[in-house]
C-alpha cells in the first residue's frame, strides 16, 4: 500500500518504516556515546580527586630548638634632646624669643661641628596660658548662681623641641655645656648608640642560628632520627643593652667654667639574639 507524506508530497512504501528504525538507531547510538563520554569525564574527575592531597603531608614530627646569641658594639654616635621654652602676652613675643634662641643655638651647633641634617626640630607647641580669679560678688538673693571666679587668658608659651645627634663623641660633653649657656632648657639624653645597628643585629642572629642547628643535629643523632627541613623559625630579641666596657674623658661643662672634665663613661652596647628553629624529623 502506497501512502503520500503530508508534508512533502512524497508517497512512501514499506520502506519508510526501515527509514524510521535506521534514524532511531542512530539516535540511540548518539544517547549511548554521550552517556559513555559523561561516565568517562566522571570517572576522569574522581582519579583527579583521588590525587588532590596526596602530596601534603599529614600531622608532622617535628623537633623545636632554640639558640641565643649575643655582639657587642661601641657606640660611634651619641643623641642629646633640649627645649626652648618662652612665655608672653603677646605670641608674636613669645616666638620671637623662641627663634631668637633656637638661631643662637643653631649657630653655636654648626661651629662645633654638628652637621646641619643632624639638627632636627621633633615639635613645636604654642599654646595659651590661662589663670583662675576669683569674683568677689554680693548675693543679694540666694542661692548665688554667678560663679565664684573664672579663666582668664593671660598670655601665650612656646616651646620648640629638638634632637641633635653628635658623631664626634668626644665634643659631646662640650655640646652639652654649649647647649645650656646659650638658653636651651629641658635637656636630657646624653644616649649613646651604634649607627650601624643591624651589622651587629646579624652578628648576633648568626651565632644564635649556629647554635641552634648544632643542638638540632646533636639531638636527632641521640634520638636516631633524620632532619628533613625546617618547618618554622622565630626569633626575639635584638634589642641593645648598655653594658658598660669602656669610658671616655668628655668636657661636661661650659667654656668659661674652668671646671674640670667629667667622666662619662661610654662603654659597649650588647646586642642579643633568641631565635627558636622548629624541624621536620624522619
Amino acid at each position: 500500500m502506497t501512502t503520500e507524506n503530508d508534508l512533502g508530497g512524497h508517497t512512501c512504501g514499506g520502506g519508510c518504516h526501515g527509514h524510521w528504525h535506521g534514524k532511531r538507531g542512530g539516535f540511540v547510538l548518539l544517547a549511548v556515546a554521550g552517556a559513555l563520554y559523561l561516565f568517562a569525564l566522571s570517572a576522569n574527575t574522581i582519579a583527579e580527586y583521588k590525587y588532590i592531597g596526596r602530596d601534603v603531608p599529614g600531622e608532622q614530627t617535628t623537633i623545636s630548638v632554640s639558640g641565643d646569641g649575643e655582639a657587642y658594639a661601641a657606640p660611634d654616635i651619641a643623641t642629646v634632646s633640649f627645649s626652648i621654652t618662652n612665655e608672653s602676652k603677646q605670641s608674636t613675643e613669645a616666638r620671637k624669643v623662641v627663634d631668637e634662641k633656637m638661631k643662637k643655638i643653631h649657630d653655636f651647633l654648626t661651629a662645633s661641628g654638628v652637621l646641619e641634617k643632624d639638627i632636627k626640630t621633633t615639635g613645636y607647641n604654642l599654646s595659651p596660658k590661662y589663670e583662675w580669679q576669683e569674683q568677689r560678688i554680693v548675693c543679694i538673693a540666694y542661692p548665688c548662681d554667678q560663679p565664684p571666679g573664672k579663666q582668664v587668658l593671660t598670655g601665650y608659651e612656646v616651646t620648640q623641641s629638638v634632637e641633635v645627634k653628635v658623631r664626634k663623641l668626644d665634643d659631646a660633653g662640650k655640646i652639652l655645656g654649649g647647649l645650656s649657656d646659650n638658653g636651651a632648657t629641658n635637656l636630657s639624653g646624653l644616649n649613646f648608640m651604634v649607627e650601624n645597628e643591624d651589622a651587629v643585629q646579624r652578628e648576633a642572629r648568626e651565632e644564635a642560628i649556629a647554635k641552634a642547628k648544632t643542638k638540632a643535629e646533636e639531638l636527632a643523632k641521640d634520638l636516631g632520627v633524620s632532619l628533613v627541613r625546617i618547618v618554622s623559625f622565630n626569633e626575639g630579641g635584638n634589642y641593645p643593652i648598655y653594658y658598660g666596657r669602656a669610658s671616655a674623658k668628655m668636657e661636661l661643662m661650659s667654656a668659661d667654667s674652668g671646671m674640670p672634665p667629667a667622666d662619662i663613661p661610654v662603654g659597649e652596647n650588647k646586642y642579643t639574639s633568641n631565635v627558636t628553629i622548629v624541624y621536620e624529623i624522619r
